[in-house]
């Protein structure tokens, strides 16, 4: 099955080229329809010289990688308190200040 496809693929591929290839050149085209230089001959090179192919549109939606990306708030606070509460017994500093004159 893999190789048919190519194989089509191929084929297809060398067609349009082929075809690019007649429309470029008048005298290969000429090899082909004897009746190539008339303003009246229509065949499938002609209309691949004067642009008239259509072509299926193929609508491919881009598919992007989502990533989850989870954030925690960093919430920081303090609590102003007297530094005498948070010293052991016997390490507060004086309560009251002498002065030695």
């Amino acid at each position: 099955m893999k190789f048919g496809k190519s194989f089509v693929a191929v084929l297809l591929g060398g067609l349009v080229l082929f075809m690019a290839v007649l429309a470029s050149s008048e005298t290969l085209h000429k090899l082909i329809h004897k009746d190539a230089d008339k303003a009246s001959h229509q065949c499938a090179v002609t209309l691949f010289a004067h642009g008239q192919v259509e072509s299926a549109v193929c609508d491919v939606p881009a598919v992007l990688p989502t990533a989850l990306v989870e954030t925690t708030p960093h919430i920081e606070f303090s609590v102003l308190s007297t530094a005498i509460e948070n010293l052991p017994h016997g390490r507060a500093p004086p309560a009251v200040v002498s002065s030695q004159a």
